[in-house]
């Protein structure tokens, strides 16, 4: 291994080290606690090798906003892997795209809440963003004339709404077993 090939991996690696501190903090505490200074501390580096890595804290947002759909997009893939699309497919996309929400609040947050700066819905958008959007594409039969992406944006948008009700208590906790259902009718 060169000395270059070497040294790109350990900026790979402190990178990554950043990303996971702030995720454990902003799951511990809330994004508000997530500064440069706290994440410094978090990784015992100083703040300027934080910035030689992500330009501010709205960068180091977006690393984990895309490490938190890459991973959504590998637990949609496990759930689905061996379901045809259809309602049986629809269901546990569903199932694991809420459960992912429930368990990883901030990421969750990062992901699909919060300002970003990621180019969602354009060719610019990274493979990570791509892939999972063609996770949940691929568990839906279009009816004849449906444009699949717009059918997709939707399924999404029912998924995150109650994803983002149910994490600001605005829907009865015991009902979500019915709203995965009229999903299950209307997506499957």
């Amino acid at each position: 291994m060169s000395i270059s090939e070497r040294r790109q991996r350990e900026l790979a690696q402190r990178a990554e080290l950043i990303v996971d501190a702030a995720r454990e903090l902003a799951e511990e505490q809330g994004w508000d606690a997530v500064t440069t200074r706290r994440l410094a501390d978090r990784v015992e580096y100083s703040q300027p090798v934080l910035y030689s890595h992500f330009a501010g804290k709205d960068a180091i947002v977006d690393a984990v906003a895309v490490a938190g759909i890459a991973e959504l997009t590998v637990r949609l893939r496990a759930a689905v892997a061996d379901a045809e699309p259809g309602r049986e497919a629809v269901g546990r996309a569903a199932r694991a795209y809420l459960a992912y929400a429930v368990e990883h609040p901030a990421v969750y947050q990062a992901m699909f809440t919060m300002t970003t700066g990621l180019p969602f819905a354009t060719d610019e958008a990274p493979d990570a963003l791509k892939e999972s959007f063609g996770e949940l594409s691929r568990v839906l039969r279009p009816r004849e004339g449906q444009d699949l992406g717009s059918l997709t944006e939707v399924f999404w948008s029912a998924l995150h709404g109650i994803a983002v009700l149910m994490a600001s208590g605005r829907m009865r906790p015991e009902h979500q077993r019915e709203r995965v259902a009229i999903v299950i009718d209307l997506f499957g």
